[in-house]
């Protein structure tokens, strides 16, 4: 080998891939080589009282970038790809500059829109729902000048266009709870029955499809080699699987973070709408699941993150506390039980704030046993492993809490940030390696 193509050979082994993660209480990065080894990670939380806008996404984008930069070489980064909270939908002008409020992940506002979509949605659609991101934006359009709306994008995709310079592109993962018809990849024709201009709809690529360099702007600000691609992304829940390590039929990963999101690796897709249950398509295979809004949202709704690390040690799960709770953080909820009006269970409460945080540990526990079981009666792989990422992944009590309701078996994860699956996907677009799950 000559030393010309040894050169070569050397910059493509040390190139670097990206992930930038937007969850729902913080924003991460994380920079990985060739070999999939993390190189470097930033992140930054979200004040705990500052409201969710596409102003804050940007600024804790820009600062988890920065910081990520100074940890290692420029040089050698060759792509970025970015991961929202799914449904988060916002409308913008030509420009893509954000109009009126973001409608987040959990709103459930859009009832009336959700009846309607009904009337007119396929069962197998993923737009069914008050949270979905259809239901969102029919209910945003009769609440705004629909003569300024050019573009309607979720949290993932306003990212990628601040960083791309793109603005109404998509992925099909993002896409999904917008009507997208991810079986025939096209935008259906029963969208045009509804009072919706097509213009709207983003144009949909697969996750980690290439969309060109970062604008010039953008890599001068934040000291990236201008030719680093953007990548087209996905939402947190696939970026989370992707960063496990599972790939068999039967693999399963719960993300225990702000709420409750289960996905089963399957070969066939499953829809049930009245469930809250969709499946995300991952080249030619499916991610089945759903969301819940119970998590860390409810704990944090009683304690700090502080007084919750203080009173873990001191859980007891050999011994359960009896309670039955269904811990959601307020009125609603998606999955398993998709119900608009339904409202927490969380009494009686022990005067022992330990026994109390334990009860909604195994509320938790009891509503992921519940999901997995309502995916194998619709269709989906029994369960065979589950791996688990997420703020409460390294508790545990609280694993072992779950594993006696779940019956599986319980592995380790390859990595426990949405960040780095999304890192993977920037290295199969930018260095065209394959995705591996």
């Amino acid at each position: 080998m000559d030393d010309s193509t040894g050169n070569a050979t050397s910059a493509k082994i040390h190139g670097l891939f990206i992930g930038l993660d937007l969850g729902t209480s913080g924003c991460r990065a994380i920079a990985i080589d060739q070999e999939q080894q993390v190189a470097a990670e930033s992140a930054v939380l979200f004040p705990a009282t500052a409201p969710q806008e596409p102003g804050l996404w940007w600024n804790s984008s820009r600062q988890v970038l920065c910081s990520l930069a100074e940890k290692i070489d420029v040089r050698r980064v060759r792509a970025i790809a970015v991961d929202g909270t799914s449904a988060t939908l916002l409308l913008t002008d030509e420009e893509c500059r954000p109009l009126g409020p973001v409608m987040m992940y959990n709103d459930a506002r859009g009832v009336d829109e959700a009846a309607r979509i009904a009337g007119i949605a396929p069962p197998a659609s993923g737009a069914h729902g008050a949270t979905s991101s259809l239901a969102k934006l029919l209910y945003m359009l009769q609440r705004s000048e629909p003569r300024q709306a050019c573009h309607a994008l979720h949290q993932c995709d306003w990212i990628t266009s601040q960083l791309s310079g793109h603005c109404a592109i998509s992925d099909e993962n993002n896409c999904l709870k917008l009507g997208y018809d991810v079986i025939n990849r096209r935008w259906p024709e029963w969208l045009d029955k509804l009072p919706l201009n097509r213009r709207l709809l983003p144009r949909v690529l697969e996750p980690g499809s290439r969309l060109g360099p970062l604008s010039g702007a953008v890599a001068a600000e934040l000291g990236l080699p201008p030719a680093t691609q953007v990548i087209s992304g996905t939402t947190d829940g696939v970026a989370a699987f992707l960063a496990t390590g599972a790939g068999q039929v039967g693999d399963a990963v719960t993300s225990l973070g702000s709420t409750l999101v289960i996905k089963v690796f399957s070969d066939t897709p499953v829809f049930a709408p009245e469930y809250g249950v969709y499946s995300h398509r991952l080249r030619d295979r499916w991610l089945v699941g759903g969301a819940s809004n119970c998590g860390g949202a409810t704990l944090l709704k009683y304690f700090s993150r502080e007084q919750l690390e203080r009173m873990t040690p001191r859980l007891r799960p050999e011994q359960p506390t009896g309670l039955d709770y269904y811990p959601l953080p307020g009125v609603g909820e998606r999955f398993p039980i998709s119900d608009a009006g339904k409202q927490p269970l969380l009494s009686p409460r022990p005067a022992d704030d330990v026994m109390f945080f334990q009860a909604m540990l195994e509320g938790m526990a009891g509503v992921e046993a519940q999901a997995y079981a309502l995916l194998a009666r619709l269709g989906a792989p029994m369960v065979k492993t589950v791996r688990t990422v997420g703020g409460g992944a390294g508790n545990q009590a609280w694993q072992q809490i779950r594993q006696q309701r779940i019956a599986a078996e319980f592995l380790p994860t390859r990595h426990l940030q949405a960040a780095y699956g999304t890192a993977l996907l920037a290295q199969a677009g930018g260095g065209k390696s394959p995705l591996r799950c």
